[in-house]
């Protein structure tokens, strides 16, 4: 018999920050000991790899010291659920935040190798699509710097979202391999791993108090194992969890099919469980997709609610106790199931009673919105949820039917709000509306800005808000200053440094003193000289990636991000053919030079973006190649659009362009790290806009067209967009050669269906808001024409953005929903 030896706790070696030939020595023995290599022979995956080791070794040590003052406090923690982690490249990342960039770039030069080099090297961790995503990561390093205790739970995919090439201008999705070559930063924890399962029967049995228990009789089960890796805050002063769930099968191998001459099917269990977390967003436009993002969702929920119980009762807790020892953040509706997985752990596998599982899962829970758009709100058809998860089915209508009994019987709720509320939505065929669920097993709701927040109770929640009415508040976004400035863009965070001193690395707020610096001469041209450094490194990864020459002189007016209807590339696109038009017709005119830069990925099954993408590579195409443009008006569509790719396009961009369709975007952060760096933005009066027109100042933004309000008036009444294109010659002339085919003499019709659609409902109102954005980029025109004036705007811009840190929404999250 082996005896568990007794638990001791031996002081750890620590590695202290130490000089450049200290870490210069680690590095050489992590290649050689950890990497098996000898410095002559050395890749540089395999410097890079040595490197992080390095600097992982000392963010273990914060890590365990994190750990250990966690548990011994036995207080409050936070667990954020998101389907998306769109973490980025960590080594810049985790040096900055320790301290350790100038050591480590000196040591590895004394070893003759460029550190530049090798941190390109790093993969993107492709683990996210878009703002969600990288929120997500924000919220991570920003919950570690103002020292709250939390865990990330998410998955690890394998390829997650698609690399994006262009073959022929048309979006080609390829798998993107970030583990080929496996992950030095994470690590694997077998003891942390759950059974999940799927499917099967739900059997009653007599418990011991005479009351019926319900079994759940899984068909299929998979193994959930977590893959933690540390997140590290500012300073190293706290280091945090991001844990990621891998499946995999019970047997990974049916051996007796192998012997049998089957070896396909030998290995159908290991397929099925590793297509749980192969791809982010399966297309789920067939039956099977649909089923598989199901399948997805539930699984990272349940393990991770799983391991939540297990670690609160491991502290000697009860489960009374969870609301006051467990925060947890659902991430928009993809972790809703976890509402009722909880009530599921709750009532079957603890004997605790429905009321007083509600009771706890409701207080546990809190639910962040990201989207007013329908189809974003998830739902599922009923049959293929009650064959998945049987017994969740029965605990949502157990709590739809709670719900309503209420409504009716405390609120008088009339039929028609009873639809509006209900957890089944039964316009069509029935479904479970996660949204609806999110809400209801809530404490607290909370918008992404205060134009989302307002909207979400007047639109998509207004009944449920009529029934909870203090559950919604807003929380409007923020981005960590640490990537989204003093990382991407060192040449101006010295700058400020220099003209205002530390303080602000430390305290954003603190960025508003460099106000009194908008109006030096002799600060703008040090501003201009950091802006046109970051322009002339954009060229030169335009040139080497896609072998296209632009002028950092022109104007840089860039519009990065997902690629969807509502946020209107379309709208740029057709701007830019008219403004196209408009240089041709009067050469004599004085025309601003530019270059209008495009990235984004597009969702595999919709064609509509897919199109635009195509749309904005044969416009760069024509223009390109016209010599009457006399390179005053250059358009790029960068492909694989990915953090690292942001890192180098946000600082040099001169025009950030942040058009969707009033009330549609639920907050952007796009816009907020554009700003930060000296970027002047052009918008509507959508998402965070709103707050950035009144922390920048009106003189200090660009806006045009439709409010929210304008938005919904003129689609209640109805728009006639036919009228509107007929009265805009420069509109009208536009849409005639996108779709007589002018840029697409290969296919004339390719884009009569996308501008037809804009001439019979224009929904997201290209049309409606196209002369008062054609104005809009004139008025930037003249402003750029004036350096003194544009740059004493981009400052301001800069000084007043520090209440948009992620610190700050962070500190809100815990003041009023929280409390760790």
């Amino acid at each position: 018999m082996i005896k568990t030896p007794h638990k001791v706790d031996l002081p750890l070696p620590k590695r202290e920050v130490s000089d450049p030939a200290a870490l210069a020595a680690e590095i050489m023995e992590k290649l050689t000991y950890s990497i098996g290599k000898d410095a002559k022979v050395a890749t540089p995956h395999d410097w890079l790899t040595a490197t992080i080791l390095v600097v992982r070794d000392r963010v273990i040590d914060k890590w365990m010291e994190s750990t250990r003052t966690t548990y011994h406090n036995n207080g409050k923690r936070v667990y954020y659920l998101s389907l998306e982690f769109l973490i980025g490249r960590l080594l810049r990342d985790a040096m900055s935040n320790l301290g350790l960039m100038d050591d480590i770039q000196t040591a590895l030069q004394s070893l003759s190798v460029e550190f530049d080099v090798i941190a390109t090297l790093e993969p993107d961790a492709a683990l996210g699509n878009g703002g969600l995503g990288r929120l997500a990561a924000c919220f991570m390093e920003s919950m570690a710097t103002v020292n709250i205790p939390a865990y990330g739970y998410g998955i690890r995919y394998i390829h997650g979202l698609f690399r994006q090439q262009m073959a022929e201008g048309w979006q080609v999705e390829l798998p993107e391999s970030w583990l080929a070559h496996g992950n030095p930063w994470e690590f694997e924890r077998r003891e942390s791993s759950y059974e999940v399962g799927f499917g099967g029967t739900v059997e009653t049995a007599e418990g011991p108090d005479g009351e019926p228990r319900y079994v759940w009789k899984q068909s299929e089960r998979v193994i959930a194992t977590a893959y933690d890796t540390p997140a590290v805050g500012w300073r190293g002063e706290r280091v945090n969890t991001l844990r990621l769930w891998a499946a995999q099968p019970i047997d990974p191998i049916l051996l007796a099919a192998f012997n049998a001459g089957d070896h396909i099917g030998a290995l159908r269990e290991s397929n099925k469980a590793e297509t749980l977390t192969r791809v982010l967003y399966p297309a789920d436009a067939t039956p099977a997709g649909q089923e598989l993002r199901l399948r997805q969702e539930f699984f990272f929920c349940s393990a991770s609610l799983q391991d939540i119980v297990r670690r609160h009762l491991q502290q000697g807790n009860t489960l009374a106790q969870m609301p006051d020892k467990v925060a947890i953040q659902l991430n928009d509706t993809h972790p809703a199931v976890s509402v009722a997985e909880l009530m599921r752990i709750l009532i079957d596998l603890h004997g605790v009673t429905f009321d007083d599982a509600w009771d706890i899962t409701s207080k546990t829970f809190s639910y962040t919105n990201h989207t007013l758009l329908p189809e974003a709100l998830e739902s599922w058809p009923v049959p293929l949820f009650e064959r998945l998860l049987p017994r969740h089915m029965q605990l949502v209508y157990a709590i739809n039917a709670k719900i309503l009994l209420d409504a009716r019987k405390k609120r008088g709720f009339n039929d028609n709000e009873i639809r509006q509320i209900s957890l089944i939505d039964e316009s069509g065929e029935r479904r479970v509306r996660m949204g609806n669920l999110a809400f209801i097993g809530s404490h607290s709701v909370n918008g992404v800005s205060a134009l989302h927040t307002e909207l979400m109770k007047e639109t998509v929640f207004a009944d449920l808000h009529k029934l909870y009415p203090t559950r919604i508040n807003n929380k409007t976004n923020g981005i960590t200053p640490r990537r989204w400035l003093m990382q991407c863009n060192p040449d101006l965070t010295s700058l400020l440094t220099e003209a205002i001193g530390p303080a602000f690395l430390d305290d954003t707020a603190k960025l508003t003193e460099l106000d009194a610096f908008a109006d030096d001469a002799a600060f703008q041209e040090k501003f201009a000289a950091v802006k046109r450094a970051n322009k002339q490194q954009l060229a030169q990864l335009v040139a080497s990636r896609m072998g296209i020459k632009i002028d950092p002189s022109a104007m840089f007016d860039i519009q990065i991000k997902r690629i969807h209807e509502y946020k209107r590339q379309l709208l740029n696109i057709i701007e830019t053919v008219a403004l196209f038009d408009q240089i041709r017709s009067h050469p004599e005119r004085d025309w601003v030079p530019r270059v209008k830069l495009f990235a984004g990925k597009a969702a595999p099954s919709y064609h509509n973006a897919k199109l635009i993408i195509k749309l904005a590579n044969d416009v760069a195409r024509v223009i390109n190649n016209d010599p009457s443009v006399r390179g005053l008006l250059k358009v790029v569509f960068v492909p694989n659009y990915n953090v690292s790719l942001a890192e180098v396009m946000v600082p040099a961009a001169d025009l950030s362009e942040q058009i969707s369709t009033a009330g549609m975007e639920a907050s952007g952060t796009g816009n907020m790290k554009f700003a930060l760096n000296g970027a002047l933005t052009i918008g509507t009066l959508d998402g965070a806009n709103v707050e950035m027109r009144d922390h920048v100042g009106e003189d200090n933004i660009v806006i045009f067209g439709m409010t929210a309000e304008e938005v919904g008036r003129t689609r209640a009444e109805g728009h006639n967009p036919r009228a509107v294109i007929e009265a805009s010659p420069e509109l009208q002339q536009a849409l005639s050669a996108i779709a007589s085919g002018v840029f697409s003499p290969d296919d004339r019709e390719r884009y009569s269906g996308l501008v037809d659609g804009l001439y019979h409902h224009d929904w997201f109102m290209v049309a409606a808001d196209f002369d008062a954005y054609a104005r809009a980029q004139r008025q930037v025109d003249s402003i750029w024409t004036d350096e003194a004036a544009w740059y004493s705007k981009t400052i301001r811009n800069t000084a007043r953005m520090g209440w948009f840190s992620s610190d700050r929404t962070i500190r809100q999250y815990n003041d009023e929903i929280w409390r760790a």
